[in-house]
């Protein structure tokens, strides 16, 4: 993936991004790229060393095959899922199709937003920071929030699609609640700036407010595993190296706050479904600093980070925002890209 980052950032000097054969070229290797990416993740070793909790998955897909006794009381999408392929399909198959309906729907996202320049949009998607860790070890988180992306593809048709497609992604993980009502929140106060002083305002409140707004929403009726992620002890540790208020993720996170507030309100950007997702993101990712303290605050994380490659690249493909537009995109995916690639290592 960095040799694919390099490559897009040196195409990018040389060469202008309407050009009729650089786009076949893309087009054609994206779909290559999109292949394999597919069956490298998919067919991974299972493995609790490396892949967090593929190994318990593994063992109550195992469970489920012996016909041993599970009760379904959650994530009723994912778990009776679940419950089905073990009657049809060995575990390693299982874990490829759970990471083909991960990944194709920022595939289908960039075909229908991004048009002919589709595959820079899935690229920042699947190179953003914790993109690999969610369909590898939070699985059910990972494919809410793909799910959640499904559903923003119908938003311009068939809104009653989109809304269907939403509530499975709760019932596929929870904690997609929080998007939820980001999305509803956005939509009812339709002013972007609204949004950006609410994200602002999240972190002098979570600075004064320290572990209070942990215990605060633990207690407004979230599932028992998301208040787990909000007050558990060490056992949630799986990701962030340490807790307390990270100023490092903070700055990650202002990568999409400053690229909305710059389109929208130096660049005048108008377009109703980008100041949608502006909202979300910003209501969101100013819910996760609130939280930012909690020992599985990666989770919270997630549920904004997940949308910031759309937040960063929409305007960039849909609109004219300087001249030799595509040297600067190249330049911005390449930077974007490599905070991932830095914390891979410093992992």
């Amino acid at each position: 993936m960095l040799i694919i980052a390099l490559l897009i950032l040196v195409h990018a000097q040389a060469f202008d991004v309407r050009d009729v054969g650089s786009l076949a070229f893309f087009n054609t290797f994206g779909i290559i790229f999109l292949i394999v990416f597919i069956l490298y993740i998919g067919l991974r070793p299972i493995s609790g060393r490396y892949f967090g909790d593929m190994a318990t998955y593994a063992t109550g897909y195992s469970l489920m095959q012996r016909g041993g006794g599970v009760q379904i009381e959650k994530d009723f999408v994912f778990n009776y899922f679940m419950w089905l392929c073990a009657r049809i399909m060995p575990v390693k198959y299982f874990f490829l199709l759970i990471d083909v309906l991960y990944i194709l729907p920022c595939y289908w996202f960039s075909k229908i937003y991004f048009k002919r320049y589709w595959f820079f949009a899935f690229f920042m998607f699947i190179g953003s920071f914790s993109f690999w860790t969610y369909g590898t070890n939070g699985i059910r988180n990972g494919l809410g929030t793909s799910l959640f992306i499904l559903g923003l593809c119908f938003y311009n048709q068939k809104k009653w699609v989109m809304y269907a497609i939403f509530a499975l992604s709760y019932f596929m993980h929870s904690s997609l609640v929080i998007p939820i009502a980001a999305f509803i929140v956005s939509g009812i106060y339709k002013n972007p700036r609204i949004y950006l002083y609410i994200w602002l305002a999240a972190i002098p409140l979570s600075l004064a407010g320290g572990g209070f707004w942990e215990g605060f929403f633990s207690r407004l009726g979230f599932e028992e595993r998301t208040k787990g992620y909000l007050t558990g002890g060490e056992e949630f540790q799986d990701q962030f190296s340490q807790t307390g208020f990270r100023w490092d993720f903070v700055l990650y996170s202002a990568f999409g706050i400053v690229a909305g507030w710059y389109f929208i309100f130096k660049k005048h950007i108008t377009d109703r479904f980008y100041i949608h997702l502006f909202g979300i993101y910003c209501i969101a990712n100013a819910f996760w600093i609130l939280v930012i303290r909690a020992a599985f605050s990666n989770r919270f994380a997630y549920l904004s980070w997940f949308l910031m490659a759309p937040v960063i690249a929409y305007p960039m493909f849909r609109y004219k925002i300087w001249n030799d537009q595509y040297k600067i995109f190249g330049f911005i995916l390449f930077v974007y890209y490599m905070f991932t690639f830095l914390m891979y290592f410093k992992s």
